[in-house]
């Protein structure tokens, strides 16, 4: 593919930084559009970047994506939008819900309503296993009911149906992605495979809300980047992107005591409200439509991660702040 320039937005964050790391290995330019939100430690998504910015081909414009002003700046000459700005987080949406909304909602429209006077071919929205909520059947295939639990699933979903009136409407190529519990290196310190490998690192205890017999469909970062760079070329309304092979959280924290030879026990505290109890995805129209299937498997997944915990300085940072 011929050198083509791209936005990501969000692109200081876990998976916008993988995506802009990938998209600058293929010789793309890329503009990365951030306001370093305090939701969690915006040194941490500072230094995701820290390695991009002296690349010629790397720009960083650093405010809101809702900002029309600034992202039609940010829209100049782009082809493809990566888009990866949310307020994230099903626990904090519950308490307080208006954010994701105005972020993941209104947010998205007004991005699409920015793309409409620009040259872009096509937006890659970051949508969530979270849109499901309510569990029918399993593994979720993208015609299970949308019954989310959450005001965030909900703002998810909302962004989705944006993306696709959008297309219907106006023309414009959109996909959306669901993702399924992503991990792997520089994810969110607030994440439990985050949070559990920290604690089982210093041989702390590790604790669980509920009685840890929740299952989640973890997915590496680097199978959700191949997802997303497949789709530039491929790929039209929702898609699954999930490994697969669901496990129980009881089953998570006992993998990464193991996997880091640690001493931590395990405690439970109260369940949390909004927190989906089952998620398992059906990524067969991803395989027929795309010819994406996942590869890292969870267990090497989180062996890469633990090792990148250990030896990184970006990951010390985050070792040594208090555990959640």
């Amino acid at each position: 593919m011929a050198q083509i320039r791209c936005l990501v937005t969000g692109g200081a964050g876990f998976i916008g930084s993988h995506i802009i790391e990938n998209l600058l290995k293929l010789g793309h330019e890329v503009v990365c559009i951030d306001n370093f939100d305090v939701y969690y430690d915006p040194q941490l998504k500072r230094k995701n970047i820290d390695s991009f910015m002296g690349n010629e081909l790397f720009e960083l414009v650093e405010g809101d994506f809702r900002n029309r002003g600034l992202l039609k700046k940010a829209l100049n000459g782009v082809e493809y939008v990566f888009h990866e700005a949310a307020q994230a987080g099903v626990r904090i949406s519950v308490e307080a819900p208006m954010k994701p909304h105005e972020i993941n909602a209104t947010g998205t429209l007004n991005l699409l309503e920015a793309v409409l006077d620009s040259d872009v071919k096509k937006v890659i929205n970051a949508s969530s296993s979270s849109v499901y909520g309510k569990v029918e059947y399993l593994p979720f295939d993208e015609n299970h009911p949308n019954q989310p639990v959450s005001p965030y699933g909900v703002s998810k979903l909302l962004a989705e149906h944006y993306c696709r009136v959008f297309e219907e409407l106006y023309g414009l190529k959109t996909v959306s992605l669901r993702y399924f519990t992503v991990y792997g290196p520089r994810m969110r310190p607030d994440l439990a495979i985050s949070i559990f490998t920290k604690a089982a690192l210093k041989n702390k205890p590790i604790t669980i809300f509920g009685n840890g017999e929740k299952t989640r469909d973890f997915t590496h970062v680097d199978d959700i980047v191949r997802a997303n760079l497949i789709c530039m070329e491929k790929g039209s309304g929702v898609y699954n992107i999930g490994a697969g092979n669901s496990i129980s959280i009881n089953e998570l924290a006992r993998k990464i005591i193991e996997i880091n030879k640690s001493k931590s026990t395990i405690f439970y505290a109260d369940p949390v409200k909004g927190d989906a109890e089952h998620t398992l995805a059906s990524s067969e129209k991803a395989w027929k439509e795309l010819g994406w299937k996942p590869e890292v498997t969870v267990k090497e997944g989180l062996e890469r991660y633990a090792k990148w915990m250990s030896n990184s300085r970006k990951a010390n940072q985050m070792l040594f702040m208090p555990i959640q």
